[in-house]
């Protein structure tokens, strides 16, 4: 099974992000991520058997027990690859509590022997794929403001002409958090080059 771990979205930052990305598809090209398949990867495992579930569920309920307080700010603009073939994403503002909840949970996976892909960890979000992104500013997009995240889960990946599709194995709820995360101020971003 191609398995990952990730937070995710809620419902409302879903929607902030529906926004953004609807004046996008009128200029850049590419294989926009369907609402249902947005997240936050904290670990991608590859093809992991299913002998390995419950070592996986084990590393998640440790590494989220106590977490709480981690907020989702959207802040910029990125992209993996070349322009003209990109993969563009939506940048999450640091947050240490996110940081810890990746590092923790990548520690976990090791201490079971569980394989990774252990690329440092970037916070974002997958807006398109093979997106050619256009040279000079992007015009001015609604930028999601904070949200607490309240769910890590393990997702199965199945991949298909169509794209990818995910199915929930596993999930956890995170604790709640003390208070709720401030407003950001609106912002204008230029396209990353």
């Amino acid at each position: 099974m191609r398995l990952f771990i990730a937070l995710e979205i809620p419902p409302i930052m879903q929607d902030e992000i529906s926004d953004l990305v609807r004046p996008l598809r009128a200029f850049m090209p590419g294989r926009f991520t369907p609402r249902e398949n947005r997240h936050v990867t904290l670990a991608f495992l590859g093809n992991v058997p299913a002998s390995a579930l419950p070592d996986v569920e084990e590393a998640i309920d440790k590494s989220a027990a106590g977490v709480r307080d981690i907020t989702l700010l959207p802040n910029r603009l990125g992209k993996f690859g070349r322009s003209s073939d990109a993969t563009f994403w939506l940048g999450l503002a640091e947050d240490p509590n996110l940081a810890n909840l990746a590092e923790c949970l990548r520690e976990e996976l090791r201490t079971r022997g569980i394989s990774f892909d252990d690329k440092p960890f970037l916070a974002h979000i997958t807006l398109a794929r093979r997106a050619r992104i256009p040279k000079g500013d992007l015009p001015p997009l609604p930028f999601p403001g904070p949200t607490r995240a309240t769910h890590i889960a393990l997702f199965k990946s199945t991949l298909s002409s169509e794209g990818a599709s995910y199915e929930e194995l596993y999930g956890v709820d995170l604790e709640p958090a003390r208070q709720s995360p401030q407003a950001a101020p609106e912002q204008n971003y230029p396209s990353p080059q």
